[in-house]
């Protein structure tokens, strides 16, 4: 029995990365449709801004979903692909009917606490395996999150 994938990663730490790696798949999902809900529903004195806000949001985070989807076939398993999954794995929640922005980005910041926790592990692992793929994705991923933790908690006019 081969001990290696075909990319060369030991089968059983590729394994463990998989199931991380839909397990950060499914919470990007459901930060996704949160980001859409708020893109949709955002009402008050800073709509405009934060309705293109959002969009960016989750338009890079679409990207991510594909991204991560694909990682986890690299590494030869099947990615979640049901909401009915993604919802029972994730430790994001759904929101629904937010409509007043310091409640959207206090939940989007609440959000991103969570992605951020996974991904770090994921670059434990990652670094472990010698998975340098997942490694790399996982570096550009929380560098990018971490700025946006502080846009979205200068927002909220929140101290250091």
């Amino acid at each position: 029995m081969a001990t290696k994938n075909l990319i060369g990663l030991d089968n059983d730490k590729a394994k463990e990365l998989a199931g991380q790696l839909n397990l950060l798949l499914a919470n990007l999902q459901v930060f996704y449709a949160n980001a859409r809900g708020f893109h949709w529903l955002i009402k008050g004195e800073h709509f405009f801004e934060l309705h293109i806000k959002f969009e960016e949001l989750f338009t890079n985070t679409l990207v991510k979903i594909d991204e991560v989807a694909e990682r986890v076939l690299t590494l030869g398993f099947d990615p979640l692909h049901a909401y009915s999954d993604y919802l029972q794995v994730s430790a994001i929640k759904e929101s629904q009917n937010v409509e007043k922005g310091k409640i959207a980005v206090a939940l989007v910041l609440k959000g991103l606490d969570i992605l951020l926790n996974l991904e770090r592990k994921l670059s434990v692992l990652s670094n472990d395996a010698g998975d340098e793929g997942t490694n790399a994705l996982m570096s550009d991923y929380i560098r990018e999150q971490e700025k946006l933790v502080w846009m979205y908690s200068a927002y909220l006019d929140q101290s250091r």
